[in-house]
């Protein structure tokens, strides 16, 4: 079993933290994992991206030319980076700020969900990444939604393990969505 992810979208989406998240899941699975984070030089609203690449055996290089899924937030991220989904893969969007017209193709599956207005809907704009998260788990069943729940309080900082009660909601909202 080999699971790769290419997640993209602007800095303060949470994009490095929803690939840390679902490594840590990987981990507490007893599955090798590869994550490989890139960002620009501007911290909010520059590109964030990264890569996870999750895997029974061995994970070689961390670098993902076609992915079999990805996780797009931003429209700049679908435009640039949607015409690399491998062929017969999963493309995750963030609906709420990608308009998808027009650039539908018939041999990837693109999953809409206006993740920005979910977030909202559980009170928290900044839930958007792990909206992201619980739709890419349940789809992919590359980690269970246990293991991500529970990866929480190793990627989120102590101080902030108050809101996972909170991560929770939104990763339940992002799985119910796939379904």
């Amino acid at each position: 079993m080999r699971h790769d992810l290419f997640i993209s979208g602007f800095g303060g989406q949470g994009v490095l933290l929803a690939g840390n998240l679902l490594s840590y899941a990987a981990i507490r699975e007893g599955k090798n994992v590869s994550f490989f984070p890139a960002y620009g030089v501007e911290k909010r609203g520059g590109a964030a991206m990264c890569t996870v690449i999750i895997a029974d055996g061995e994970v070689g290089s961390p670098v993902v030319g076609n992915p079999s899924v990805s996780v797009l937030l931003n429209q700049l991220s679908f435009d640039k980076y949607y015409p690399k989904v491998a062929s017969g893969g999963i493309c995750i969007v963030n609906t709420s700020l990608v308009d998808t017209a027009g650039h539908v193709r018939s041999d990837v599956e693109l999953i809409a969900i206006p993740m920005n207005e979910i977030a909202n809907s559980l009170g928290d704009p900044r839930m958007v990444n792990m909206v992201a998260v619980g739709a890419y788990a349940a789809k992919s069943g590359a980690v269970s939604i246990k293991a991500v729940e529970d990866a929480l309080s190793d990627a989120l900082p102590e101080r902030n393990h108050r809101f996972i009660p909170a991560n929770v909601k939104a990763i339940a909202a992002g799985a119910d969505r796939t379904v």
